[in-house]
């Protein structure tokens, strides 16, 4: 059995030969990159990994362009802030020297943000499908957490991805509102929103993020993350309203 592992990139340049490294247990390693701006390219090619560039749609298009490219049917996706530690490693290796038992496999996934581990928060049982087989799966056309569709089995992993999702407050607030605009083109329906959608709908998301989900246990940064994220579904039906308007 052998992995081709797909990095999808956009001015990556402080994350890319971290993500690399952490893949060298693969057998091949594809970088997406969408034209960027910075050294992305250049870094990337100093690690002697193949690099393939497309202009970008959204995350499930550019994945699903990318996955035919690869080298060996089965396939892992690494986000460029994402990390393959050693325990993962391990496991995977496992499954490489045997017959998976699976079409693909579930992995937990362990989020940062702003420096520090958030284990509650509505965070808390993040998993993402990253290692399967190309002949059986595909990501759905979704804009926003679009998913793998695998028509056959789907295993489990143990060991945690790691997720280090922040980079600053302007990057973030960049990537928060390109998908809520993403969220909004998913969640367009048939009438516009009214009050219960900008009122309702973002209070109830935090009070289930910081109360529920135990938020208020991740402390400050928990808070932020919980108001980011109830923020996150006033601006999608913001943006919502103003399409229907124009």
């Amino acid at each position: 059995m052998k992995i081709s592992a797909i990095i999808p990139t956009f001015n990556e340049e402080d994350n890319i030969i971290a993500a690399i490294e952490s893949l060298a247990w693969a057998d091949e390693i594809i970088v997406v990159d969408s034209f960027s701006t910075d050294n992305t390219v250049a870094l990337a090619k100093s690690k002697g990994v193949k690099i393939l560039q497309r202009n970008y749609e959204y995350s499930a298009s550019q994945k699903n362009w990318a996955i035919p490219q690869a080298s060996y049917d089965w396939v892992f996706i690494l986000d460029a802030d994402e990390r393959v530690k050693d325990n993962l490693k391990k496991e995977i290796s496992k499954i490489k020297n045997i017959q998976p038992k699976n079409d693909a496999y579930w992995v937990p996934r362990q989020n940062h943000f702003m420096g520090r581990k958030i284990s509650f928060s509505g965070w808390q049982g993040d998993k993402v499908i990253r290692l399967f087989n190309r002949k059986k799966c595909h990501y759905e056309d979704k804009k926003v957490h679009a998913e793998i569709i695998c028509s056959g089995s789907v295993g489990k992993l143990k060991s945690p991805l790691m997720h280090y999702t922040f980079k600053s407050v302007a990057h973030y607030m960049e990537k928060w509102d390109r998908y809520s605009t993403w969220s909004a083109q998913d969640h367009l329906g048939t009438s516009s929103p009214n009050l219960f959608h900008f009122v309702v709908k973002p209070a109830f998301r935090f009070f289930r993020d910081f109360i529920l989900k135990g938020g208020i246990l991740d402390g400050k940064v928990g808070y932020i993350v919980c108001k980011l994220s109830s923020m996150g579904v006033f601006m999608r039906y913001v943006k919502i309203q103003e399409k229907f308007k124009n």
